[in-house]
């Protein structure tokens, strides 16, 4: 499978995801149409798994990202955020292709709509629990702000793999501006990791 896959990926940067095909995959990956059908029912189920690769490799180097960070603020954590979507986007271009470039299969807009909604959970956990964010940030303008942070990714994507930077830049003020609205002080001028566990710890 995973052979599959790593020719998709490079078949869908090459080529574009609408010139990709079943048999095309198959003749690149040197195997049987056939063996393709053992694993896949069409190759919209393909650009599928591959989609839930990159974006599981996403998420870890996300958590990983955050939970590496000397201080936690409102910027901190949006800015890193944004900047591990970029590592993983930058190694793998397939899914710029599939999702900046190509939003034709409903799957994989469906997915996508659920993950933003497990990344906003996410997100607003941690900064919750660090004491950066006040009661007016709820849920709600948590995934707000994830949504317009998707919307950012895709203008800056639109037309090339590498990303406009200023688009990239000037998005991350917006998101950054926009949740400082609800930010305590903490979540302007930054604390410790260590300082907001012991503040979860007593309001638990």
């Amino acid at each position: 499978m995973a052979t599959i896959l790593d020719t998709t990926a490079a078949l869908v940067v090459a080529d574009g995801v609408d010139a990709l095909s079943t048999r095309r995959i198959a003749t690149a990956a040197g195997v049987p149409v056939a063996s393709i059908y053992q694993y896949f029912a069409d190759k919209e189920e393909i650009i599928l798994e591959l989609v839930k690769r990159d974006t599981a490799e996403m998420d870890e180097h996300v958590a990983a990202t955050v939970a590496a960070l000397g201080t936690l603020s409102i910027r901190s954590v949006v800015t890193a955020t944004m900047r591990a979507f970029l590592d993983v986007y930058e190694r793998r271009k397939e899914f710029v292709a599939i999702y900046f470039h190509g939003r034709s299969n409903r799957a994989v807009i469906e997915f996508c709509r659920e993950r933003n909604q497990r990344i906003a959970e996410n997100l607003h956990a941690v900064m919750w629990q660090a004491g950066l964010l006040t009661a007016d940030a709820d849920l709600a303008r948590g995934r707000f702000a994830v949504e317009v942070g998707d919307r950012i990714l895709e203008q800056a994507f639109r037309d090339s793999f590498t990303g406009d930077q200023r688009a990239i830049d000037d998005g991350i003020e917006m998101l950054v501006g926009y949740l400082e609205r609800f930010a305590t002080d903490a979540g302007r001028d930054g604390v410790s990791p260590r300082m907001s566990d012991r503040s979860a710890r007593r309001s638990a």
